[in-house]
């Protein structure tokens, strides 16, 4: 029982990027060793917010149950550097749509087996069934959407001939996504949203971006998503 428990959960963490892998076309192009070169540009990203953080940011005097939104804000700004480490993934992923597949694809990958697949390992194999793996599960499929919307904005941002009045849509989209560590805190402790509250609030609002993001992107004719570089 606990291992069918198990399996439900990594089936449900796991299987839809491997569904998204087959459909988008990645597979045809044998895009599999590039989305691994992007996984491990993710994993020097976080590295690189580590060190900042541990040098530039030290634990705080806060007392426990108090919420330091300075301090807050300041760490997630670091969070800015993954949208650094997109970009310079998409340089060398491949062309047009490729690129921010690719890229979205193994840094989402990344994340989810950095950072999901030891609890659900050590968690859902417990002899007690347990909702918060149901969870994690569908938090990675809000993960990837999250990802592949950023990666989608990074590259809508790198091109050179996009609307000047959609530029402004871009970047207010990107301060969203790089900062929504930081209003999920906040909406924990002002609202105290519980967690399937809390994760539908992350689905509704990964969702909007996304909207917004495909249809900025269906905004771009096909020749030139396909001829852009």
């Amino acid at each position: 029982m606990t291992f069918f428990h198990f399996g439900n959960c990594v089936a449900l963490s796991f299987v839809p990027y491997v569904i998204v892998y087959k459909c988008s076309g990645l597979a045809e192009y044998s895009a599999f060793w590039k989305c691994v070169n992007a996984g491990a540009a993710y994993l020097f990203t976080q590295l690189c917010k580590l060190l900042i953080l541990a040098t530039f940011f030290p634990a705080s005097d806060i007392p426990d149950g108090q919420f330091d939104v300075v301090g807050e804000f300041l760490k997630s700004t670091v969070d800015l550097a993954d949208l650094v480490g997109l970009h310079l993934v998409m340089a060398k992923s491949g062309k047009g749509n490729l690129k921010f597949l690719i890229s979205g694809m193994g840094w989402a990958t990344s994340e989810l087996i950095m950072t999901k697949f030891l609890p659900l390992w050590v968690g859902a194999r417990g002899l007690e069934f347990d909702w918060k793996y149901m969870q994690m599960g569908l938090d990675s499929n809000v993960s990837l959407i999250h990802h592949l919307t950023t990666a989608v904005l990074v590259w809508l941002y790198s091109r050179t001939d996009l609307r000047r009045s959609a530029l402004p849509v871009v970047i207010m989209l990107l301060a969203l996504v790089s900062y929504k560590p930081l209003i999920v805190e906040i909406l924990i402790h002002a609202v105290g949203l519980g967690s399937w509250t809390l994760l539908l609030a992350k689905a509704l609002f990964t969702g909007c971006v996304g909207l917004i993001a495909l249809q900025l992107f269906l905004g771009i004719s096909p020749k030139e998503v396909n001829s852009y570089y």
